[in-house]
């Protein structure tokens, strides 16, 4: 294949996919007791001040180091007033810090060296739960794992959520962040919202903050439900919930012939549905997901294996062994390890158990909140390291990029047949790119009223691939992904998820948002003079300069799109060419590759 460095794999190639096998069979697989859960995304050098803050990965998109003259902690609403009006009253940039802080964009940077953090850690509290009305109110930083456990011992479920637990409720609002489903008032969790409590700027004349309580009615909810923490800083949140009920899951694989037709119908079929598709495997694995009775068997436990626990020194060893792969590496090689990678995940059903020890059979039943969400990496007991989760930045482990765009559903059929037809060119280039890592996962996302929600009902597209420590330094096949994302967001006219997705995605994005303008005025109203934004924000939404970032190797960093070949990496042999299927995308390919 084109990018192979040999035509045979030589001594040390054999034993990095080895290695890699080795890990994805015992490594990640293994449900162990202890972990080290992620650090404080929040370091400072003298007690709370001369911070730094990045996220759970450990680098932002543009590797820059955010920092923060000081943090503080409120553990009372009273107290995230204090911390608010304390900012306010000396004109200090402020921004919002959440336990793990998972938004892969620069939500959280104050910017510059004299702003300050408000980390919610320790607003992580139940405030009142009403069963009859079937309401619970809880604190802006509550972590969803907390969350669904509380609502379940009062006999509640949050209908819908993201499939990872460690995010907080705070942070789920400023991000959109949702599950799966067109059904009801769809997958995200800013639908089950009906209330809430923000702080605010204000003049000297109030204190310099103000404490705002919005209903269900309030015409500035929608603006507040998904607000990417520009507004001010939530305080508490009101969900309405559901009666505890099951779920029935069965994961099914099958060819992906029809997945174009499937896309399009899979989410009304199923209430909480999703597809993942393996390119190279020419192979969809469909979830059926769908709620039954609360009286019917089972006891069933969702412990997603990418969500588990896993040794250390196994995850530094599969680092390796996949940047030897990605820097000398075969396709054939890749394809092999993909093919491994996917056959034991099937073997271990996924992280699914009948009874949250073993797996027997399909379907799993298992109540809502077992089975909604995972992340048991975050909940076991401290080891020193001698475990993690894969990605903490503190182990040289798992380093990657993580991609999401939704594309209306009435446009999904046409966009999987685009990438079908690039897969076909050839299928091997998918290895390194795509099926690597988990594939394409498709999920289901409802037209929100939210001004900054999905305009239509839509499914989003997930793609979790490769990341090189170095700065600049390219991806093998990176020009797949690269012609996927461009081709979604602009031939399909798609939306970036606000959490995630890297500088280029975001270019003209708010023009695609009809009530930008609504939110754009109450930002204004609620923060005049723009306290609670940054940089980043003030870009993507509009207001002032670009996300793009225009220097060289830019391509490479996802900071542009290319329009010259200084943007990619001439020197080791990648230029600036269309795409192969959507010609008018501009992609970083290798020069015997186009």
């Amino acid at each position: 294949t084109s990018q192979d460095k040999t035509m045979s794999m030589s001594h040390g190639q054999t034993r990095a996919m080895e290695s890699l096998l080795v890990l994805l069979s015992l490594g990640v697989l293994v449900q162990l007791a202890g972990c080290s859960p992620p650090p404080d995304p929040v370091i400072c050098t003298h007690g709370t001040s001369n911070c730094t803050i990045a996220n759970t990965y450990g680098s932002f998109t543009d590797r820059t180091i955010c920092r923060a003259a000081k943090v503080t902690y409120p553990g009372t609403e009273q107290e995230l007033f204090a911390a608010v009006a304390a900012v306010v009253s000396t004109k200090q940039k402020v921004k919002v810090a959440t336990k793990h802080s998972h938004s892969i964009p620069k939500l959280a940077c104050p910017g510059g060296d004299e702003g300050t953090l408000i980390s919610t850690a320790r607003l992580n509290r139940t405030v009142c739960i009403d069963v009859a009305k079937r309401l619970m109110t809880v604190e802006s930083g509550m972590l969803l794992r907390d969350l669904i456990e509380a609502a379940a011992a009062a006999g509640l479920s949050l209908p819908h959520s993201p499939y990872w637990y460690g995010l907080t409720i705070g942070g789920m609002l400023a991000t959109g962040a949702h599950g799966s489903s067109l059904w009801g008032k769809g997958g995200a969790v800013l639908e089950y919202v009906v209330g809430l409590r923000i702080v605010t700027p204000a003049p000297a004349s109030q204190g310099f903050a103000v404490v705002r309580e919005l209903g269900s009615d309030h015409p500035d909810l929608d603006a507040a439900k998904v607000s990417l923490g520009v507004p001010g800083v939530v305080s508490q949140v009101t969900l309405t919930m559901q009666p505890l009920f099951k779920r029935s899951v069965t994961m099914v694989q099958r060819d992906d012939s029809d997945m174009a037709e499937k896309v399009a119908v899979w989410g009304h079929l199923h209430e909480f549905g999703d597809m993942t598709w393996l390119p190279y495997q020419r192979m969809v694995i469909y979830r059926q997901d769908d709620r039954v009775d609360v009286s019917t068997p089972g006891n069933g436990l969702n412990d997603l294996l990418l969500f588990r626990a896993s040794p250390t020194r196994r995850l530094v060893d599969a680092r390796v062994a996949e940047e030897r792969l990605q820097e000398n590496g075969t396709d054939t090689a890749r394809c092999t390890a993909a093919q491994q990678q996917a056959a034991a995940f099937e073997q271990r059903s996924y992280g699914f158990t009948n009874d949250g020890v073993s797996f027997t059979r399909y379907p799993v039943v298992g109540y809502q909140h077992r089975i909604q969400a995972s992340g048991t990496c975050l909940s076991s007991p401290e080891d020193g390291l001698l475990t993690s989760c894969a990605w903490d930045p503190r182990i040289r482990g798992s380093f990657y990029y993580n991609s999401g765009f939704s594309v209306a559903v009435s446009k999904a059929r046409a966009f999987v047949v685009d990438m079908q037809r690039l897969r076909d060119r050839n299928p091997d280039m998918f290895c390194a790119a795509l099926d690597s890592k988990v594939g394409v996962v498709m999920r289901y996302v409802k037209a929100s009223s939210a001004y900054l929600g999905k305009k239509e009902d839509s499914v989003d597209f997930d793609i979790v691939y490769y990341r090189s420590h170095t700065n600049g330094m390219p991806r093998v096949h990176a020009d797949v992904v690269d012609e996927i994302e461009q081709m979604a967001l602009r031939k399909y006219g798609g939306l970036p998820h606000w959490g995630k997705n890297w500088n280029f995605a975001f270019y003209g994005a708010i023009t695609k948002y009809p009530k930008a303008h609504k939110f754009l005025k109450v930002k204004n109203k609620y923060d005049p003079d723009g306290l609670f934004s940054n940089e980043w924000t003030d870009q993507v939404l509009g207001i002032n300069g670009t996300p793009n970032v225009i220097k060289k190797s830019c391509a490479i960093e996802g900071l542009c799109v290319c329009s010259s070949d200084l943007h990619c990496a001439p020197e080791q042999g990648y230029l600036c060419k269309p795409g192969k299927v959507y010609k008018k995308a501009r992609v970083c390919s290798f020069i015997t590759d186009y």
